[in-house]
């Protein structure tokens, strides 16, 4: 089993700081093969009745593993697991949980407590960077083209019925579980079409017709996507300028491989690979925050920058991403920086090795690689 080392770090930090961590993620995501990779772990997977059982009595459960480290998979299967992590951060604080879900904890009506305060999350995203090392296979296009859910990227040939069979499980058991929707056909052609259009601005009524919905609908189903992590939802950055766009957010779907099969790519062309990058990019940018507070910034000229981080306390940082910094055009940057002069402006590439400045008129730009900026916004 691979020990995917990023990731166990970010546990055992996260176990420093509060006694319960919730890891959290899509299905498929690897969330039980990293729990099982930590060290000396009593791993209990939920979705057994004879598990299930043995917790029906959190205080004994707990007092039975006092002082341990215990994974508790699944544990919304549980008939209460709020109960019982609770109980385990107000009673048993030497012992280290941690919890795994498909979605945040509030998103299930089983979670009557959200324990906010007791606990702290880890995202697992699709896999990184520092996942093709652990992996043995740093081979970014075949991370790109079958995408980041590890056993979708070590499949031979790109997985085309594993992403529909993905697609059928996510409607089954988290979609009616969590959350009890009708209209499977409505939502999953409106999922397809936003897969497809991955990257773009949102609209709701431009999904509505061919779903045959309400545009209310279409907005509560992106709120679903979003909250069990199929979509990235970017909203816009702005001051309220006249000129700049302050409403209308950017959605991305939460992994490249399901953005070219819905795109139906039966291989990457070379200007394939700029719209992917992009998306890898977002993904890395997450997890190495934890946060989805990245934003995107277009004037009413069309002018576009991929990512702002608004970092507190500091100018925002304005992020292009390019495949290779050959491709990369000032234009945007330059629109951006004379009405955000004291921003910081980067331009991430696959090929910037080592980092250079460039001056475009009165605007130094940054070129680095991926890994040089995930190490420069990582707060985890």
């Amino acid at each position: 089993m691979v020990k995917r080392e990023f990731w166990r770090k970010q546990v055992e930090q996260l176990w420093e700081q509060r006694s319960i961590v919730w890891l959290k993620g899509v299905r498929r995501a690897g969330k039980t093969s990293l729990a099982q990779t930590l060290d000396h772990i009593e791993y209990f997977d939920c979705e057994l009745p004879r598990v299930r059982r043995a917790m029906e009595d959190p205080e004994e459960f707990l007092t039975g593993l006092r002082g341990k480290r215990i994974v508790l998979d699944e544990v919304h299967r549980l008939a209460n697991p709020s109960e019982l992590l609770k109980i385990a951060a107000d009673h048993f604080p030497t012992t280290r949980l941690l919890a795994t879900g498909s979605s945040t904890l509030g998103a299930s009506a089983r979670f009557r407590d959200t324990l906010a305060g007791r606990k702290t999350e880890l995202w697992l995203t699709p896999m990184l960077l520092a996942d093709l090392e652990d992996f043995g296979r740093r081979d970014l296009k075949r991370r790109l083209w079958h995408g980041g859910l590890p056993p979708f990227f070590l499949s031979p040939e790109p997985p085309e019925r594993d992403f529909q069979e993905w697609m059928d499980a996510y409607w089954a058991k988290d979609i009616q579980e969590l959350f009890r929707l009708e209209r499977r056909a409505s939502f999953q052609r409106f999922l397809e079409l936003l897969f497809a259009q991955s990257g773009g601005i949102f609209e709701a009524t431009r999904f509505a017709a061919p779903c045959e919905v309400s545009r209310s609908t279409i907005t509560n189903y992106l709120g679903v996507l979003e909250e069990t992590m199929v979509a990235l939802v970017l909203r816009p950055f702005s001051t309220r300028r006249a000129t700049e766009i302050v409403a209308a957010p950017k959605v991305y779907a939460f992994d490249t491989g399901f953005v070219c099969a819905h795109r139906g790519w039966s291989e990457l062309r070379r200007e394939d690979l700029g719209v992917l990058w992009e998306h890898f990019v977002l993904n890395e940018l997450i997890a190495r925050t934890q946060s989805t507070e990245w934003r995107y910034w277009r004037d009413k000229a069309g002018h576009e920058i991929d990512f702002i981080w608004q970092r507190r306390g500091r100018a925002p940082l304005a992020i292009e991403c390019k495949w290779s910094a050959k491709d990369f055009d000032a234009t945007n940057l330059l629109v951006f920086a004379r009405m955000y002069p004291e921003a910081e402006c980067v331009v991430v590439a696959t090929d910037p090795e080592p980092s250079f400045r460039r001056n475009f008129v009165n605007l130094s730009v940054e070129f680095l690689t991926l890994e040089k900026l995930a190490a420069r916004v990582a707060t985890v």
